[in-house]
């Protein structure tokens, strides 16, 4: 049975999401992955008032569409960074508040635990999202960083995701990172290291997304078997690296769509990313839960682009072989 494709709608909050649902069904979509801003999913009236999730349903039935998960990927992003006026344009007022950072560092904490228990009234199962870095400003390492430096980021980041984490557990909710720079694991190390400062608590995984790690030069299907029992949710996006010997990885501060960057987001299957073995190393763990396509490309008109990416990943997927193509050799003759 083919995975459900659904699409983000993270990049889409300016429409409202009664016309948003309706396009999505146009578009082919089998579902749709709510982004936790605009008026997609809004976590304090979904704990607030008794038939917002009901209603969200329904609307969603009515254009034949699943949500299997939701998606707070702004607030999280609030938990660990550290806190100056970019966050403003990416929190919800009451967030923010006064702006003082330690005050929206501990009301996205609050936020997120509300998330785990908009998500269990929704219904579903996964909160994909950020978690931010205290540490991310320490990646080039001049002036020199200490290890005692690396070690306080994690355990800050263990110290403030547990106590969301001890909710997320309370109502049957996991929370999937999607691993990506300036979050607290931004590659399969550093992943990896996530996990441990976590004591390996099963409501931590990840949402893979294969384009925050090809233009690092990872191999993206190697995070998936990196961790096979953590791959929460996935996401289908597209990158390309164009280095043409004026532009390095780092992009020299000239922002997405430029074509002078040294690489770019595209929409899926114009770019890099080979999901050919991505399908096949999910196939191998297992993986039953959506291909929710985040759709992201500069050059191109979003409409066309969700349409045709939809189309791409259907296409795409297929079940694993439940025999060897050459069991027929032993079978017929037996």
């Amino acid at each position: 049975m083919a995975r459900p494709v659904t699409l983000f709608t993270g990049q889409w909050a300016d429409l409202g999401i009664q016309d948003l649902a309706r396009m999505c069904s146009e578009f082919g979509y089998d579902g749709i992955e709510l982004a936790c801003w605009g008026d997609h999913f809004e976590v304090d009236r979904a704990n607030a008032e008794d038939d917002y999730c009901a209603k969200k349903r329904e609307l969603l039935d009515s254009h034949g569409l699943q949500c299997l998960a939701i998606s707070a990927h702004l607030v999280g992003q609030a938990v660990c960074d550290i806190i100056d006026q970019r966050h403003q344009l990416i929190l919800p007022s009451y967030v923010w508040g006064d702006g003082d950072p330690a005050g929206v560092n501990e009301r996205a904490i609050e936020e997120m635990k509300q998330t785990a228990r908009a998500a269990q009234k929704m219904g579903v199962s996964v909160v994909n999202g950020f978690t931010g870095s205290s540490i991310w400003h320490l990646l080039y390492s001049f002036p020199p960083v200490s290890a005692q430096m690396i070690d306080d980021g994690f355990k800050l980041f263990a110290d403030r995701f547990n106590p969301i984490l001890d909710v997320f557990a309370e109502c049957g909710v996991k929370f999937a990172l999607e691993v990506h720079p300036t979050e607290i694991a931004f590659d399969i190390h550093t992943a990896q290291r996530a996990l441990e400062a976590l004591d390996h608590r099963p409501e931590f995984g990840f949402n893979f997304d294969p384009s925050h790690l090809i233009w690092q030069g990872m191999d993206p299907e190697k995070f998936i078997r990196a961790f096979p029992d953590r791959i929460y949710h996935v996401h289908v996006k597209d990158a390309i690296v164009k280095l043409d010997g004026t532009s390095g990885i780092l992009s020299s501060h000239i922002n997405f769509g430029d074509h002078r960057r040294g690489w770019d987001f595209r929409s899926p299957g114009r770019g890099g990313v080979n999901f050919e073995e991505i399908i096949r190393a999910l196939n191998d763990i297992d993986y039953q839960g959506p291909l929710s396509i985040e759709w992201e490309d500069s050059g191109m008109e979003r409409c066309f682009g969700a349409t045709e990416a939809c189309k791409f990943t259907k296409e795409l997927d297929f079940a694993p072989s439940g025999r060897a193509f050459d069991q027929a050799f032993e079978d017929g003759n037996a």
